[in-house]
């Protein structure tokens, strides 16, 4: 007779189930044959549809107010431009650049933050920050093909921490469920991409508006599955796990992109000694800081890519 798996067994299988999702999300950019603007609009509009689906069934929708609206809004038009620049990275270079990029975020915290909050900055968070850039200019530096994508990485990275840094303040002013939250954050930066189309579609006349053979089911998997799943999986994980134990776990994501990434489209071949080396930086910066400083820098995985 077999026992049960504990709660904190399923805990951990669900929470890492999550970090699967979450870092294959990465993959479809290459996967997927539609430009990142357009990518990015179907993400959103299927993703917005999904999730409201959820909470209306679990009775969570929130109505909020003009002014909560129009905050929410505000992070959902940096949300929308972070996801672009994302997977124009990818695009440009491969997914292990584009989420190597993502690691940036960290600095741009350790600078920015401080700003928006008053607090004093934190010398060893500026230190992990340079030691994390250091990474990424010495992956800069020596593979010249990944020049672009690195550049379009790293405003990505920006971006997310802006998004980042004025979700978490939004939030903390509105009283808004997070659930919710994301849910106006992802229409709202719908509608502004929508905005952002015709434009889009006149400065690169020749590029593919409409998703084409298995690009249909790539992006229904992406935005529903990849997307809101690990939304899910991860509010679920908290209720058994710490909140350090579940952001601990999310500085995995990034490792389990690129083995992806490896395992699907060989970009082994593509990977030289420098860009190990930088991502040796960064992973030893990212580690230590989770592991001493018990917290994450942002970590909503839901939102990130």
């Amino acid at each position: 007779m077999h026992n049960k798996p504990s709660k904190p067994t399923h805990a951990y299988l669900r929470l890492h189930t999550g970090i699967l999702l979450a870092g294959a999300t990465g993959v479809f950019g290459r996967l997927i044959s539609l430009a990142e603007l357009p990518l990015v609009w179907y993400r959103m509009i299927i993703a917005t549809g999904v999730l409201a689906a959820v909470l209306a069934v679990g009775g969570r929708l929130h109505r909020p107010t003009f002014r909560e609206a129009w905050r929410i809004g505000c992070c959902g038009t940096l949300l929308a431009i972070h996801w672009v620049l994302f997977y124009g990275s990818i695009k440009a270079a491969n997914v292990s650049v584009g989420v190597v990029c993502f690691a940036l975020n960290g600095f741009f915290t350790a600078l920015l933050e401080p700003m928006a909050s008053g607090k004093r900055f934190s010398l060893r968070d500026l230190l992990l920050g340079l030691i994390t850039l250091g990474g990424i200019v010495l992956i800069f530096g020596l593979n010249m093909q990944f020049r672009t994508g690195i550049v379009i990485g790293t405003f990505s990275s920006l971006f997310y921490t802006l998004f980042a840094i004025a979700s978490k303040r939004v939030q903390s002013a509105t009283g808004v469920e997070s659930s919710a939250m994301l849910l106006y954050e992802l229409l709202t930066g719908w509608c502004v991409l929508s905005l952002a189309m015709p434009f889009y579609a006149m400065l690169y006349p020749s590029v593919s508006l409409m998703p084409e053979g298995s690009d249909w089911l790539f992006i229904t998997l992406f935005a529903s599955v990849f997307t809101i799943g690990p939304f899910l999986t991860q509010l679920q994980a908290l209720r058994t796990l710490s909140a350090f134990t579940v952001n601990l776990s999310y500085n995995l994501e990034p490792l389990y992109s690129i083995a992806l990434a490896m395992l699907l489209f060989n970009e082994a071949q593509e990977l030289n000694l420098s860009f190990w080396m930088g991502v040796s930086m960064i992973v030893a910066a990212v580690g230590y800081h989770a592991v001493c400083g018990k917290r994450s820098v942002f970590v909503k995985p839901d939102e990130q890519r």
